[in-house]
């Protein structure tokens, strides 16, 4: 069997580290799977892009500026959501790459920003391959947004789009019946990568004639372990006599990011404790390191695995304010690392987190309550319970073992059909 896993990039954002993962894990068990990318990052030798010379870079470029700039036109020339919403009506020919011929299995994850077209999609499908999608988001049953938030128009077809501020149909009526299109033609299997997403998903129009099943995202937990702080070689110069909270994002000062929840659980918490410390991973400006009441540790992008799982181990607890979630790599890698997990009740997120078992689950957008499960985690309840239970969730939901075996049973009964 040929699996070939598609996705925008090999590294950046959590869509690729997923997709990635995923081809390693599908590797182990014995699948010959491939990954074809627009923007390659490593040297892995199973992982191919599209661009070949520079003037692949140069269509990479007018693609993702064309999608873009139809975005910012059809809004009214504003920039306030242009990348909260994709269209995907340019990109990259595909169909008849060797890469895709071989497949036995057309694998789509996290597709958008100029890679590929809704319209490309359907010619893949000419060729009566099997596509599965996972998906890393809402974009492939909404018309062009990413996460719907209270919007429930994707249930019946999209119009007046919330982040476009229009009225009548707009463009994401437009793409919402170019995928009823494709989709009619094309049977793609839709794979949740949490329940949250996976309810959503069943609730679509798009999916009314597709199938819809849920399978998490993997992690090698041989290399996401956990050290204790006392055994571990500190390399990032942290204390030991703190109680260290991490926290950080590609962009912490993304709203969705709930950066403002953050800073108002800190300060409910400065109020109460001395001997917390604050470690960020990602861009951390200056005037905003200024707002946090804690000493704050920045340690800027890590991007080499085993730098980031020495992070995980050289702090106490992982913290997530984020507003919107599927199912958050850098918990499963917190967890894996025997760190206790706090975060909002979305998403994913509860399926993850074991409320008072493995962490605390904290009711949406209160910093109060937030602040209540970082005091459980880290005072109240048994924390040496906790950090064992947090690693025995990724062993039995989220191993590698686990989640190819579910994969390939899944492609299995596809290519059965």
């Amino acid at each position: 069997m040929k699996v070939l896993l598609i996705n925008t990039s090999e590294s950046t954002g959590g869509a690729a580290i997923a997709s990635r993962r995923l081809l390693m894990a599908l590797r182990k068990s014995g699948i010959n799977a491939s990954m074809l990318v627009r923007d390659k990052s490593g040297v892995n030798d199973h992982v191919e892009s599209v661009i070949r010379n520079s003037w692949d870079k140069v269509r990479a470029k007018i693609y993702f500026l064309w999608e873009r700039a139809g975005i910012y036109l059809l809004n009214g020339r504003n920039k306030k959501n242009l990348f909260a919403v994709s269209a995907a009506d340019t990109g990259f020919s595909i169909a008849d790459l060797k890469c895709v011929q071989d497949a036995d299995i057309i694998h789509l994850h996290w597709i958008n920003q100029g890679f590929l077209s809704l319209r490309e999609i359907k010619q893949i499908a000419k060729s009566g391959k099997p596509i599965v999608w996972t998906m890393h988001d809402m974009w492939p049953v909404t018309g062009i947004c990413h996460h719907a938030r209270t919007c429930t128009n994707f249930q019946t077809g999209c119009q007046q789009c919330p982040f476009l501020k229009s009225k009548g149909q707009d463009l994401s009526t437009i793409v919402y019946n170019t995928k009823i299109d494709v989709y009619s033609f094309a049977n793609p299997t839709f794979i949740g990568c949490s329940r949250w997403l996976t309810g959503l998903a069943e609730k679509s129009l798009l999916t009314a004639t597709g199938k819809v099943i849920q399978i998490p995202n993997p992690i090698d937990i041989s290399r996401f372990f956990p050290i204790s702080r006392e055994d571990h070689n500190n390399e990032f110069d942290l204390p030991l006599d703190k109680k260290l909270i991490l926290f950080g994002a590609l962009n912490i000062t993304d709203k969705r990011k709930g950066i403002d929840y953050l800073l108002q659980t800190l300060e409910i918490l400065s109020a109460k404790r001395n001997d917390i410390e604050l470690v960020v991973f990602g861009h951390l400006k200056q005037e905003l390191e200024e707002r946090l009441p804690f000493k704050v540790h920045a340690v800027g992008y890590l991007t080499q695995e085993e730098r980031i799982v020495s992070l995980y181990n050289s702090v106490d607890i992982y913290v997530t304010a984020s507003l919107e979630e599927n199912l958050p790599n850098t918990i499963m890698e917190a967890m894996a690392c025997g760190k206790p997990c706090v975060g909002f009740d979305i998403g994913g997120i509860p399926e993850m987190i074991d409320h008072k078992e493995n962490g605390y689950v904290a009711e949406y957008k209160s910093a109060e309550d937030l602040a209540a499960g970082i005091e459980f985690v880290l005072h109240e309840g048994n924390y040496r319970s906790c950090a064992h239970y947090a690693r025995d969730k990724v062993e039995t939901f989220y191993s590698e073992e686990v989640v190819a075996k579910k994969y390939i049973e899944t492609y299995n009964e596809i290519l059965e059909r």
